[in-house]
Parts: C-alpha cells; structure tokens; sequence
C-alpha cells in the first residue's frame, strides 16, 4: 500500500516527521503560511542528530484547497490552532482518510469526533528534542520515537504502511494499544517540564540539577500518575524513574511551551493542563501542584497579553 500523506502545522514536530518520510521517498504534502515563498523556492531544511538533509522540491501549499486528498493527515499544530481545523481539514479528507493528531495534551481527539464523528482519528506523542531556528529550517536536537493509537474507527492496515514508512524514514514507531495511556504517558512528561520551563525562566538541565526543582518535577510526575489510573490509564511507577533518567541525558533543552512564552505566543495550557486536571477532578482526584502550576501559567499567559 502506498500512502499519500498531509502535513498541516510544518513546524518542529511535523516539518520533521514530514520531512524524514518525503526525504525517504514518500509522497507528502506541507501546508505552511508565512513560510511558504521561502520553503517553496529553498526547500525545508533539516539539520538532525541522525543525518541532515533538505526537503527539495517539495509540494508546499499555502491553503489546503490547494492540496490533493490525502490518506494521513498529520496535523501538528499547536492545540491553540486546533478551532481553525474543520475548515483546514475538509478539502484534503476522503472517505478512508486517517487523521493523526500529534500534538500535545488531553481530549484533542475527543473534540474532533464531535465536529467529524464519522472519520478515522488517532493521537500521536512524539517523543523528541526539536525546534523551529530559522525560516524553513529545523534543528532536531535528540530523540524522535512516535507513538500512535487510534480513538475512533480504526484501520489497521493503514497504520501498519505508516509504521514501516516511518521506520523506513529512521523514525522508530511505536503502536499504542490503549490511547488514553499513552496521552498520560506523554504527559507525565509533559505537565511537569513544559510548565516549569517557564514558571521558572529555565531550561530542562538546569531543572534536573537542581534539588529543589527535581524534588518538584517527582511530585507532579506522582500526581499526574495518580489522575491517569483514575482515569483507567494504570502506568507503573517505574515510569518516573525511566522519565527522570531520559531527561538527565537529554540534551539543554527548553520544551515548546517555553518557546512559546520566549516568543510571548498563546501557551497551550488548556490541553496540557487544564483538561487533565478537570478529567481527573471528574474522576475524583485533585492534582494540587499540577493545579498551582496551571494557575501560576494562566497569570503569565494574561502579563503577556497586557
């Protein structure tokens, strides 16, 4: 089976993915906007830990009317993005379609089976240092598995051709049995640095040497364990340690929210935070320091803005 596949949001995370899986010969294509002249006429460069190369030509469009009917559209917009998605989604979608959302956060494929309840979703977590420096360049600084895990209307098949196409394109590719613990998982990660980063204006290494933040990132990590088996999502406690040691080895690195409030962009706070603390208080347990964290984000998100 040959698969056409879509890019919407060709940043760090999908200007990289899209980019190994064009690179390695597959047909794909790259929605950009303020980027599109240049990547258009340069090509998408990326310069990684495994081998640099550059997307060129590539099929870049500035809207998606423009773009064929694909069948896997990897949408890797920031979740802030996510309302502008039916309309960015319908001209490239056809009946067998498969939609995976690698994003970050809790309750994003809930919220596009509401709008879609009749097309195939997945969520993505990727698990990868990565950043946008330049325009239409990428720096992959470490890591890049993907983990994928259907929500609704599953087809096999089809993840089975993305898995040996991104294993192809040396992208080690994971198939999550369970979505929901898989989400937990990312954010077991995820709720602690990403929000630390910014609270306290560093960058993940610095966190990790210092006693009093590392002391803090277990705390949230055990607390976000706690809110995942209360939401049917048991991970054992061995995960935290896995977490902790991957991040001593990994490269400084400052998480995408950091960026984001850097570059004084929208946070996503909803889907990182907010959601899974109302999920998990739906379920019975508080998250408190999760809770603080996400109400000491929201100030800074509102400084930003004023």
């Amino acid at each position: 089976m040959k698969l056409k596949y879509a890019v919407i949001g060709a940043g760090a995370i999908g200007g990289y993915y899209g980019g190994r899986l064009a690179h390695s010969g597959n047909e794909v294509h790259f929605l950009f906007h303020s980027e599109y002249d240049h990547v258009k006429k340069n090509g998408l460069r990326v310069d990684s830990v495994v081998g640099d190369f550059l997307v060129q030509p590539i099929n870049a469009y500035s809207a998606t009317a423009d773009m064929p009917k694909c069948d896997v559209v990897i949408v890797a917009l920031k979740s802030t993005q996510n309302h502008l998605l039916p309309d960015m989604l319908r001209p490239i979608l056809h009946d067998g379609t498969v939609v995976v959302l690698i994003q970050n956060g809790l309750g994003l494929e809930e919220e596009l089976a509401q709008q879609f309840p009749n097309l195939t979703i997945a969520g993505g977590m990727a698990f990868i240092c990565s950043s946008r420096v330049g325009v239409g360049h990428i720096s992959h600084q470490d890591y890049g598995p993907l983990t994928v895990g259907f929500y609704q209307h599953p087809k096999q098949e089809v993840l089975l051709q993305m898995k040996a196409d991104f294993e192809n394109a040396q992208v080690p590719f994971n198939i999550a049995e369970d979505l929901n613990v898989a989400r937990w998982k990312k954010l077991v990660w995820n709720i602690p640095y990403n929000g630390l980063t910014v609270a306290l204006n560093t960058s993940t290494d610095v966190i990790m040497r210092t006693s009093s933040s590392r002391q803090l990132v277990t705390d949230m990590m055990e607390e976000v364990l706690a809110g995942a088996e209360v939401c049917g999502a048991k991970i054992d406690h061995s995960f935290i340690d896995d977490m902790l040691s991957m991040t001593d080895k990994m490269t400084p690195y400052s998480p995408s929210m950091k960026l984001d409030f850097d570059n004084k962009r929208q946070m996503e706070i909803r889907a990182i935070y907010s959601n899974p603390i109302r999920i998990a208080k739906a379920s019975g347990f508080y998250m408190r320091k999760v809770e603080m964290l996400e109400q000491q984000l929201l100030f800074i998100q509102e400084r930003m803005r004023g």
